[in-house]
């Protein structure tokens, strides 16, 4: 049955992902950074997009370049693609793992293209859930998150960088994950049940402070000179 679920939410979510790109397409090339096994960018690839990863796990790459047939680059190899190459980079929970932050923001703002858009997803340290779990929340995933934001410093550091905010939108399945992880910390045998609750309470709790739910994705483009 969760199997079911879970797959059933991963499908709607890779579509959803892919509206959100189109809503503002301004070309056809993508870069995913992060891109892991290449589902997303399958996605694209078969609507016809150019589509290029970036994934540092060798098994990753090559499952993603046998199975959907899509050029991914390791980590290291960034520095070999071009300037100004792509019309929209996108970083799913990514970027919250990035040890050279300044690094990775000036990939972004070398790559993208002046019309471009950024696409972020992170968590968000100030939800309704992130509160109420406090050091059991799964979204601080210590020491894998080098990172713990919050819409404010997002924007800060964005704008530090040549970008300006264009949207913000909620990510709402993802209160339910952390709630379930966060509920397994705790050993709560009835983690399930509880997680749903707790998650439904996120995001009804966000809509009051929108948007500040569980997890965001920021829509940014680089800022006009």
């Amino acid at each position: 049955m969760f199997a079911w679920i879970y797959q059933t939410v991963r499908n709607y979510t890779l579509h959803k992902k892919y509206q959100w790109v189109v809503e503002k397409k301004q070309g056809d090339k993508i870069l995913d950074i992060g891109c892991a096994t290449g589902q997303l960018l399958s996605e694209f690839k078969d609507r016809g997009w150019s589509c290029t990863g970036v994934e540092p796990d060798p098994d990753a790459r090559a499952f993603a370049e046998k199975e959907y047939q899509l050029k991914v680059v390791a980590q290291e190899e960034m520095n070999s693609l071009a300037d100004a190459s792509f019309d929209v980079i996108s970083m799913w929970h990514v970027l919250e793992h990035v040890a050279d932050l300044d690094q990775r923001m000036n990939d972004l703002k070398r790559l993208i293209k002046a019309n471009g858009f950024l696409f972020i997803a992170l968590p968000n340290i100030n939800s309704w859930d992130a509160n109420h779990y406090k050091e059991y929340w799964a979204g601080l995933d210590v020491p894998r998150h080098l990172y713990h934001f919050g819409k404010e410093n997002v924007i800060f550091l964005f704008q530090k960088y040549g970008f300006e905010l264009v949207e913000i939108k909620p990510l709402k399945f993802d209160a339910y994950y952390v709630s379930l992880l966060s509920e397994k910390y705790k050993n709560n045998f009835f983690y399930f049940v509880s997680a749903f609750f707790k998650g439904f309470y996120s995001n009804l709790k966000a809509k009051k402070n929108t948007p500040n739910h569980s997890s965001l994705l920021y829509i940014l483009k680089p800022l006009v000179v």
